[in-house]
């Protein structure tokens, strides 16, 4: 029998807290709960929590603090950070920083389980799994390299720190080179689900963010590139 995935959630509302555990319990999810960013942390890190869903604005430590500690601390757990719907800086910063995605309040439950949904399977589908010995050999382009059965990527053998989105889309545009992916293809290829209102801002964020570390200069990409109104492609001409 499959083990139940848990997912913590960090959030200061009662009421809410309250309703996520019902609806996520439902669904067939073990939960930890946490009222503050300090307790969310320390329970992330003791709890091994398959999926966390932080809300923003906490007590004791916020939610963009709590996220940076753990991706500072070497954790991948899939981060889904809950905002209030006008702040899109606080969409933005919360990708900045290694969350994997967002959900904003008022959200429906059907939506939120759903995104849930996604990141786990998202999660799960990335676990080394058998390959035949071609697909696990290294992939280079330029001074690029991809090893898939490790999962790092080198710059000039030199190992690159990648997010688990950011290692994930640039796998799947690496394997596809040359092909270009509009946004709503990468969200539901790399993302597992369909374009919902303005998540074309997800995609955008998480490849500006690679470029960052696989770019010699990223103003100037020769791995990622743009093709103007279609969408993203990995070029092998670098």
């Amino acid at each position: 029998m499959e083990q139940k995935k848990t997912i913590l959630i960090v959030e200061d509302e009662k009421n809410i807290v309250d309703i996520l555990r019902f609806n996520l319990q439902r669904e067939g999810y073990d939960t930890l709960e946490a009222y503050d960013g300090e307790d969310g942390l320390e329970k992330a890190r003791s709890g091994k929590p398959d999926l966390i869903l932080l809300d923003v604005m906490l007590p004791r430590m916020n939610g963009f603090d709590v996220c940076r500690a753990l991706r500072e601390g070497g954790s991948n757990v899939p981060v889904v950070i809950l905002t209030a719907r006008e702040e899109e800086t606080d969409k933005v910063l919360g990708l900045e920083i290694g969350a994997d995605d967002y959900i904003t309040k008022p959200f429906s439950m059907r939506e939120l389980i759903a995104r849930v949904g996604a990141n786990i399977r998202r999660t799960a589908m990335s676990a080394p799994a058998a390959r035949s010995a071609a697909e696990s050999a290294m992939t280079v382009a330029g001074d690029l390299s991809i090893n898939t059965d490790s999962h790092q990527v080198f710059r000039a053998g030199k190992v690159i720190e990648l997010t688990q989105r950011e290692y994930e889309l640039l796998t799947f545009l690496a394997s596809h080179p040359n092909k270009v992916y509009a946004r709503i293809d990468l969200m539901e290829q790399v993302w597992n689900y369909g374009y919902v209102g303005d998540d074309a801002r997800t995609v955008d964020v998480t490849v500006r963010r690679l470029r960052e570390k696989i770019e010699e200069d990223p103003a100037n990409p020769r791995y990622i590139l743009t093709r103007r109104g279609a969408g993203y492609y990995f070029s092998t001409e670098a």
